[in-house]
This record gives C-alpha cells, sequence and structure tokens, in this order.
C-alpha cells in the first residue's frame, strides 16, 4: 500500500529505485516484498526500504499474534493440577560404604 501511495505500481519499479538507494534485491526476494509475504528482511535493508517509500517501519509492519501464538511450545500447567514427571539423572552407582 505504501508503494502504491508513492505512485509505485510495480515491483521492477520498487525494486530500480532500491537500487538508486544503493539496495541490490533479488527478483525472488522483491517478489516475497511486494507480494508480502518476505520470510526475514535485515533492519538495514528495511531502512532503505522506508527511505524510500518515505514512511516508517511501522507502515509496513503488520503483527501476527496468532501466529507467535502458535509458535509457543506447549507447556504443562503444574499449578492447574497438571502432572509432574521427575526427571532421570544419569545413572550412577552408589559410593562404597
Amino acid at each position: 500500500m505504501k508503494a502504491a501511495e508513492r505512485g509505485v505500481w510495480k515491483s521492477t519499479e520498487l525494486r530500480r529505485r532500491l537500487a538508486d538507494a544503493g539496495l541490490e534485491i533479488s527478483a525472488g526476494k522483491m517478489s516475497a516484498l511486494w507480494t508480502g509475504t518476505p520470510t526475514t528482511i535485515r533492519l538495514d535493508d528495511l531502512d532503505i526500504v522506508c527511505d524510500v517509500l518515505d514512511c516508517e517501519p511501522n507502515d509496513l509492519l503488520i503483527r501476527e499474534p496468532a501466529v507467535v501464538a502458535a509458535r509457543r511450545p506447549v507447556r504443562a500447567n503444574v499449578a492447574a493440577g497438571g502432572t509432574v514427571t521427575p526427571r532421570l539423572g544419569r545413572n550412577r552407582t552408589l559410593p562404597p560404604a
């Protein structure tokens, strides 16, 4: 949306503008950025994107609390009546008597 607000309607145009600002992006990474599904982006690169689009990182990032919650490991809640399973240490022999 921010690109459209700045008159950039094609990913190739944004890629050219980013290159003019010193950020060379591969076609695959540009495609992910353009479609809104990038897996990663370096903060330095995000700074250049924001400079080119004259916006703030908040304007480009969308929080996804459900995705974060899904990645959390499931933990047993002992206080709510969950069971505790003891961890067994290494099998050690008893000291001499």
